[in-house]
């Protein structure tokens, strides 16, 4: 979640958070900010542990490679310059300037990706070499993408289109395109893979519909209705590890869990209309046969509700979500907190908070320009090629 990107729109928070996002497996958070960046880990019993702290620059982008000493950082005084350091020895292994502003960057074990709004380059990551460039992709101003964790299916996903939402799926190991998927009708908003890279979850701008499609054949698999009325600014997707549940984040106060066995899944390999009338809706649900629909209507009925959900402090709030392998969700949010909550395998419903950690809190514990208690909180249980340096 780049904060930073929204300067000058109204939308910044004054805390000096400009960035936050979860590692590749949610065991680490990595925090940007007006006075540097902050690695923080996290274990299943909800212990928030900060490990590692660098002064000196306005970091708007923070990346670890999962726990590893590897991350890769950007600074608001020079949006256009990559470092790649060893922050355990406090080194800098490489750093790369680019023809514009980074708006992204993604890790896996095999590759890294930078992100400009037109171009994307893709590194190799043990020597930090530019493998391949694709450029002239659509603008992309918002730096939307997605990279695989799995470096054995190390697929890309980036928009294809600015005016619809087509997803672009490339192989970034055999460097080939490999699918192109006819997702929404609106921009995408939001694009996230499953652990294996074998599943890929698409939002757009109306943010009323998720859809879940098969890689790299890119079949559709599931559509998720987050709402029928309310569209929303889809913020972040979010797969459990077991693939099991799709978490979504948007401005409004409520993320959204889906439970994906209990859906059945679509056949209908292209997507339904994302905005019904509400006579459209009634009419569907005074059919009794979906044989007799057709095909775009008998999506609806397998479109899966959302099993749990979650209600932040208040709307508005910008936040990236993860779901852990302890059956928990984690929400970094842009009032400077990481909230906890408990997901009830079974039950579902309405998400317990245990436990909220001040992400900008400081030594003494302090946390100036957060909203609420300071630290931890217990909550009761009911165009051309870049040039670079490098120190390889």
């Amino acid at each position: 979640m780049n904060l930073a990107l929204l300067q000058g729109s109204g939308d910044i928070v004054a805390n000096g958070l400009y960035f936050v996002t979860f590692n590749q497996d949610a065991t680490s958070l990595a925090v940007g900010t007006s006075t540097g960046y902050k690695l923080f880990t996290i274990n299943g019993h909800d212990r928030f542990d900060q490990t590692y702290e660098f002064t000196g620059e306005d970091v708007c982008i923070v990346e670890r490679l999962f726990s590893s000493s590897l991350i890769a950082m950007v600074s608001l005084s020079a949006p256009r310059k990559l470092k790649v350091c060893h922050f355990k020895k406090g080194t800098e292994i490489c750093n790369y300037c680019y023809p514009n502003t980074i708006l992204a960057v993604k890790l896996n074990r095999a590759r890294l990706l930078v992100v400009l709004e037109e171009i994307l380059y893709i590194h190799n990551i043990k020597d930090m070499k530019v493998l391949h460039t694709i450029r002239d992709t659509p603008a992309n101003p918002k730096g939307i993408v997605a990279l695989s964790i799995n470096s054995d299916n190390s697929y890309l996903a980036y928009p294809g289109s600015g005016q619809i939402g087509e997803v672009q799926v490339f192989d970034t190991l055999n460097l080939d395109a490999v699918t192109m998927i006819p997702a929404h009708d609106a921009p995408l908003a939001a694009l996230a893979f499953n652990s294996s890279g074998s599943l890929l979850a698409t939002a757009s701008e109306k943010g009323t519909v998720i859809r879940i499609f098969s890689i790299p054949s890119g079949n559709k698999l599931y559509e998720l209705r987050r709402g029928i009325k309310r569209c929303a600014a889809i913020y972040s997707l979010s797969f459990s590890p077991d693939d099991k549940y799709l978490s979504a984040s948007s401005n409004t106060e409520t993320i959204h869990i889906f439970k994906l066995d209990n859906t059945t899944p679509s056949e209908t390999p292209a997507p339904a209309p994302e905005t019904q009338t509400w006579g459209q809706y009634l009419g569907k649900a005074l059919v009794t046969t979906a044989s007799y629909l057709p095909s775009q209507m008998t999506d609806v009925f397998t479109q899966g509700r959302a099993f749990a959900h979650v209600k932040l402090p208040s709307p508005g709030l910008r936040s990236v979500c993860a779901l852990t392998t302890s059956g928990k969700l984690l929400v970094a949010s842009s009032d400077s907190y990481l909230y906890v909550y408990a997901v009830e395998p079974d039950e579902g419903g309405e998400c317990v908070l245990t436990k909220q950690h001040c992400m900008l809190a400081t030594s003494d514990n302090s946390c100036e320009g957060c909203v609420g208690e300071a630290g931890e909180s217990v909550i009761p249980e009911e165009p051309g090629p870049p040039s670079f340096q490098t120190n390889y």
